[in-house]
């Protein structure tokens, strides 16, 4: 588990069953009844306590309970499960509790989620558990599935149709130097949303420097991707990106991608896909070099690994090469390893790295990016 500690909850044995205590038990023994000679006050305080011991019993029959794989038992509401580790808020508690799914033996739950499983298929419904392994899921339209624990590898709770789908990330790095006066600043962010069968993302990284005597170094990227999830792991995916970068006198590349991809393995520990497509690449650049256009062959991979403790770590690779522009080769990598801190905050190591065999100023083939940074998601 990820700092946190099972709860127990006492439990009252009634009809050879346990159920939740009651909390005004004490009140009255089984059988009595307030007679006529009972004060007034006495009977509308005894008419609030039964309302109010109505709420609390309709709430609690809405909330959602977990049997972990050491038989303790957590009630509350689920508000999500991503990268093998599910969120749920308890009342006996104000923070979070935070349980590994492979730590959960039984899931019970009538909250709407957006579920998706192994195989790429998303859904909404509800989940609970049925014997041995399997799950049962109810969905909106009334279809029901049968799966495994196994296959669930994401639940958001379905709050409102638009932000109970949405993530979002921003983080951000500052570097002073006092040799050369050097200033270096530098923020990464991202936002998303998950619907049914797509998945939707912008991005948007800027990185400034200066120092005495030296230009101003500037990197700019912004982009907008969608995926289209296909039955059996396969999706869709299209992008277009923006590159303004002057260490490789880059006024504006504008890159637009379509393809089709396959998820190797899409379980709660890891995640990995590949594929390929097709890329319209246009360049415009800061020197006397004319612009320049070119159609692209281009090869995808992205991985991300996730049962690593607090760490999380994600990569992908971009490969392009010209159709139209004799020997030209271009990549796009990144590497991010991320350590996770309360209130949803982290720090982050990330690594960028561009090459280009036919750059525009000759010997600037290659520009890398290293940012140590403190940022904050957002996902619930």
């Amino acid at each position: 588990m990820k700092g946190v500690t099972a709860v127990r909850r006492k439990k009252l044995r009634r009809n050879n069953k346990y159920l939740p205590a009651q909390p005004y038990a004490f009140m009255a023994a089984p059988g009595d009844r307030p007679g006529p000679s009972t004060p007034l006050s006495h009977k509308i305080f005894f008419i609030v306590v039964l309302l109010w011991c109505s709420c609390v019993t309709n709430a609690y029959s809405q909330t959602d309970s977990l049997v972990l794989k050491n038989n303790d038992i957590m009630v509350g509401e689920i508000k999500s499960m991503t990268n093998g580790v599910l969120t749920i808020e308890t009342p006996y508690s104000k923070k979070d509790f935070t349980v590994e799914w492979s730590g959960i033996r039984s899931v019970y739950s009538k909250t709407n989620f957006l579920i998706s499983l192994q195989d790429g298929k998303n859904i909404n419904g509800s989940i609970r558990s049925g014997e041995g392994n399997k799950v049962y899921i109810n969905s909106f339209t009334g279809e029901k599935m049968e799966a495994t624990m196994d296959d669930v590898v994401y639940l958001k709770g379905i709050k409102s149709k638009f932000w109970g789908r949405t993530y979002a990330a921003v983080d951000l790095g500052l570097n002073i130097t006092k040799a050369n006066n050097q200033r270096e600043f530098s923020v990464r962010s991202s936002f998303g949303y998950a619907g049914n069968k797509w998945q939707g993302d912008v991005y948007y990284n800027d990185l400034r420097s200066k120092r005495d005597s030296v230009e101003e170094t500037k990197r700019t990227e912004f982009g907008l991707s969608v995926k289209y999830f296909l039955p059996k792991g396969w999706f869709l995916a299209g992008s277009l990106d923006f590159l303004s970068n002057t260490e490789q006198a880059l006024d504006l590349r504008t890159t637009g991608k379509i393809g089709a991809g396959y998820s190797i393995f899409r379980t709660n520990k890891m995640y990995w896909s590949l594929g390929a497509g097709f890329s319209l690449n246009n360049e415009s650049f800061t020197t006397d070099k004319e612009s320049r256009s070119s159609y692209e062959a281009v090869a995808f991979s992205a991985l991300n690994l996730f049962d690593i403790g607090d760490f999380s770590l994600s990569n992908t690779i971009f490969a392009y090469r010209s159709l139209t522009e004799a020997d030209r080769w271009r990549v796009d990598f990144s590497l991010d390893t991320k350590y996770d801190l309360p209130l949803d905050l982290y720090i982050k190591l990330g690594l960028t790295f561009n090459y280009d065999n036919q750059p525009a100023i000759a010997g600037n083939d290659f520009d890398y990016v290293l940012i140590f940074s403190i940022g904050w998601e957002f996902n619930k």
